[in-house]
């Protein structure tokens, strides 16, 4: 076995932050480049290139490995990757950029983040890039509204980060891929398994981390904090489900709660093989995968998120993916169960829906034990309260 329990997607782990000296001469040229804003959802973007959760990325695609990506879910190179990483403009701020120059990219606030080594621009076919990526064209699908209302060109390049956004959230728990690596070496964890979320962790999610617990050293607890749907559970509030859940049933030597800091796509199969490779990245060698992976509305079927694996060939995704049923707690088997290890009818299953809780929660109702901890159950309640 090599030091880490598996190696980075794509071989090598990527490092685009700049070092003292580096950033104390590319803050000195600053002033007299070309600028551009960044809003939320690039500077997450950004952040996941710099600090090498999108291995092997060390930019924002170009032409070729864009449209590669969108054609067939591989870059140039011929290494697996499913969604485009892409850094779109207006035509307004394309013009004040020329290509094979550097570029400061900007916090809203002025501070310079990073520099972008611009290597060239191109104008997408933004509903064939739909239509690859999210099966649908269809612009009430959130991953779909994003994309349109996105500029229309979009620029490519490799980048060097120079800093991190101020008061970022969380900051005891945005640890990097090699922090977590070095992590998981110091516990002796030489199988780890990844769980994603944007929300907050009921009963079935338990079921399913600990399933895995019983089969490998560690959990990585791995909550996404970047952009999410408006009606989804603020990130503060799940952090704290998080928090308490963690400390009152779960071993905690066995279990590492961190955050990681990309945006939500909603691209359903895409998107789970993206979050398969980005947890290689931290270093898991597990990723669970459930019923309706990324998945919004009816967009994509029950168990695509797990098919989709199978249209790689072997080797081509390292993190091996631990595939579960939709899981219930039954009031006949009194546990959590699914359809491998439940005979009862549905009328014995409790489960709830994201849209049910929050009628609940709206109603000042707790959700019941079977479906989520009571601690949780409390501070959703009391969030939706104000």
């Amino acid at each position: 076995m090599t030091e880490d329990a598996i190696a980075p997607h794509g071989g090598t782990l990527v490092n685009r932050m700049a070092d003292a000296e580096e950033r104390a001469a590319w803050d000195d040229k600053a002033g007299d480049l070309p600028a551009l804003v960044l809003d939320a959802r690039k500077r997450a973007n950004l952040e996941m290139l710099a600090i090498g959760g999108f291995s092997p990325l060390e930019g924002f695609l170009d032409q070729r490995d864009y449209e590669s990506v969108v054609r067939d879910m591989h870059l140039t190179s011929g290494v697996v990757w499913p969604i485009p990483i892409t850094l779109p403009v207006t035509d307004e701020e394309a013009e004040k950029v020329a290509d094979g120059t550097d570029v400061a990219l900007r916090d809203e606030d002025g501070s310079v983040l990073a520099i972008l080594h611009l290597c060239g621009r191109y104008r997408p076919d933004k509903e064939v890039e739909a239509k690859c990526v999210y099966q649908t064209t269809d612009a009430k699908h959130p991953g779909v509204k994003a994309l349109y209302d996105s500029g229309d060109i979009y620029l490519g390049g490799r980048i060097t980060m120079l800093r991190h956004p101020k008061g970022l959230p969380f900051a005891d728990y945005r640890l990097e891929p090699a922090q977590t690596r070095v992590e998981f070496r110091e516990r002796g964890w030489e199988t780890i398994v990844a769980f994603q979320t944007r929300n907050p962790v009921h009963r079935a999610h338990e079921y399913l981390q600990k399933c895995a617990l019983e089969m490998v050293d560690g959990l990585l607890l791995h909550p996404l904090v970047g952009e999410t749907k408006d009606d989804d559970i603020p990130a503060d509030v799940r952090m704290r489900c998080y928090q308490v859940l963690l400390e009152n049933y779960y071993p905690a030597d066995r279990v590492l709660l961190s955050v990681l800091p990309a945006n939500m796509h909603y691209a359903g199969p895409r998107e789970a093989v993206l979050h398969a490779l980005v947890r290689q990245n931290y270093g898991c060698t597990h990723f669970i995968v459930g019923r309706d992976h990324a998945g919004v509305g009816d967009y994509y079927g029950t168990y695509d998120a797990q098919l989709i694996f199978k249209e790689f060939a072997p080797g081509e995704i390292q993190i091996q993916r631990l595939n579960y049923e939709h899981t219930f707690y039954c009031t006949v088997c009194q546990g959590m169960a699914s359809a491998k290890t439940c005979p009862h009818g549905k009328d014995s299953h409790v489960f709830l829906s994201g849209t049910k809780v929050r009628e609940m929660l709206s109603k000042g109702e707790l959700p019941p034990a079977e479906f989520t901890r009571p601690e949780v159950a409390r501070i959703l309640l009391d969030a939706a309260r104000g």
